[in-house]
């Protein structure tokens, strides 16, 4: 058995820290500071996002709303792309699965990152 007291952690705003990673799933714990967004992104996973201290507003790229604090979870599908504003400082827990997800980089082969480098390199032309 692990287990974490998440509000007792020591992080730093904007640098998660990884608490248990394996094929099945990454749990991943951050905080934001007042104002601080993650911009428009998406993970390869289906992702859960746990308000665990602060509040936070989040936006789809559908244009769906959601805005909580503490206890507020979230669910994206794989792909599914969003933004995440802190309202407040904010404590968040983040679970993906499985680990890493179909088309991540971590799931490549060595030859498909290859190949997708230098498809990225004739692009960025």
């Amino acid at each position: 058995m692990n287990h974490w007291e998440l509000n007792a952690l020591d992080l730093k705003p904007r640098l998660p820290e990884i608490l248990s990673s394996s094929e099945a799933a990454r749990a991943i714990v951050l905080d934001l500071d007042a104002g601080e967004c993650l911009s428009e992104h998406e993970v390869h996973e289906r992702a859960w996002l746990v308000v665990i201290d602060g509040a936070i507003a989040v936006t789809t790229a559908a244009g769906e709303r959601a805005s909580g604090g503490a206890g507020l979870l979230i669910e994206f599908a794989p792909g599914e792309r969003h933004e995440i504003l802190a309202s407040s400082a904010s404590r968040l827990l983040l679970l993906l699965t499985p680990w890493p997800g179909a088309g991540h980089p971590g799931a490549m082969t060595m030859r498909a990152k290859l190949y997708a480098r230098r498809h990225a390199a004739k692009r960025a032309k």
